[in-house]
């Protein structure tokens, strides 16, 4: 069989008997419309085992960015030596793959 676990949307009936109408400003309404779902999801598996795709992306980020470490990191920030800039759509459109007939876009092997 196939392994499944609960999903619940923050804006679904179930989510808001457990607490969260509040965020949907429905805590004192006496009737609740759901703006989310409930369902099941297929379980994708332990967490476990994309931290490392998580822990390499994030030092490929620290190395573009020049930074030895997070502290590092924090430092250069807080001394002014990191700034961040704003881009724009096209801006982001140009620095991402294009021009290509064909590519193949894979996340992690």
């Amino acid at each position: 069989g196939v392994r499944l676990k609960r999903y619940r949307g923050m804006g679904s009936i179930d989510a808001m008997k457990k607490g969260s109408d509040d965020r949907y400003f429905g805590a004192a309404a006496s009737l609740k419309v759901a703006q989310g779902v409930s369902g099941t999801v297929q379980d994708k598996g332990s967490v476990h085992r994309f931290v490392p795709y998580l822990v390499q992306g994030l030092k490929h980020g620290l190395q573009d960015i020049g930074a030895k470490s997070i502290d590092d990191l924090r430092d250069r920030l807080y001394s002014g030596q990191l700034r961040f800039e704003l881009r724009s759509a096209a801006a982001q459109r140009e620095g991402g793959v294009h021009g290509l007939v064909s590519f193949e876009r894979r996340l992690f092997s």
